[in-house]
């Protein structure tokens, strides 16, 4: 076999690893998938006359606010949702699984791999069913697409992927799984303070750039702009090179961390 097929196999393998994992014990990931869940309906049903009245221009309308905070809880997912990946590769490390495997007769790269497409697999599921959620209580989008849709949808996969080498070095660079949870949590906190439940030029002046300039506010922007006709401006180019740089970042640190002689 060639190389390039070896590294095929033996990521497949290491895939159905991380998904039989994540199916025997869905704990971790029904808990993470809760938070925005959680956010969604606590936003929409408890502040959401308040947020509607402000940003609809005094209407108390929540089907407004429903439209504008999707795209955020849809992002705010994401983050939560990979922090399993962070957690499932320190707990390999700390217990010494990863080590057993580095001594076999398999692609060394596969092992980070299956936790990269096992994560970014959880991650579109985690969206579907926050979509669904989303859809029960109202959300519509308006005059989206099939195009758009579909950039949606790669804008989703490609922000997912990035965080999810990012949550892989985490876990890398942890001691165990409670550090890595920890390392992870500005992935959940990142939503709060982007554009996410309120747009960024309605917060104070001098933490407008901290909100502005952060992976998720041009990213949930861009993913507002597709799905309900709004202006998208240069927040789309910010987006994808959000999504690139945290790509390679996540990639090269996590390498480097699994290729370093144990301690």
């Amino acid at each position: 076999m060639s190389a390039l097929s070896l590294a095929v196999r033996d990521s497949n393998t290491m895939l159905r690893r991380n998904l039989l994992h994540a199916r025997r014990y869905p704990s971790l990931t029904l808990n993470l998938l809760l938070t925005p869940i959680m956010m969604l309906l606590l936003f929409v049903y408890i502040f959401g006359g308040v947020m509607s009245a402000g940003i609809g221009g005094g209407t108390a309308d929540r089907s407004e606010y429903i439209a504008y905070i999707v795209p955020g809880i849809l992002m705010m997912t994401i983050g939560s949702t990979v922090i399993g990946a962070a957690v499932s590769v320190s707990t390999d490390m700390a217990e010494g699984v990863i080590a057993r495997f580095r001594t076999m007769a398999i692609h060394r790269g596969s092992v980070i791999i299956g936790h990269v497409v096992g994560s970014v697999l959880q991650v579109l599921a985690s969206l579907v069913l926050v979509g669904i959620v989303a859809v029960a209580i109202g959300f519509r989008s308006t005059d989206a697409t099939a195009l758009e849709w579909l950039a949606a949808f790669a804008l989703l996969a490609l922000f997912a992927l990035a965080l999810t080498w990012i949550a892989v070095g985490m876990g890398l660079a942890s001691p165990n799984a409670e550090a890595a949870s920890n390392m992870a949590m500005p992935l959940i906190l990142l939503p709060l303070i982007s554009s996410a439940f309120i747009p960024a030029d309605t917060m104070p002046g001098w933490f407008q750039p901290i909100a502005e300039y952060q992976p998720f506010t041009p990213a949930i922007e861009t993913l507002r702009g597709l799905l309900l006709g709004t202006e998208i401006g240069h927040n789309g180019w910010l987006a994808v090179a959000w999504c690139l740089a945290l790509s390679a970042l996540g990639y090269f640190w996590s390498t480097s961390l699994f290729n370093r002689d144990p301690k």
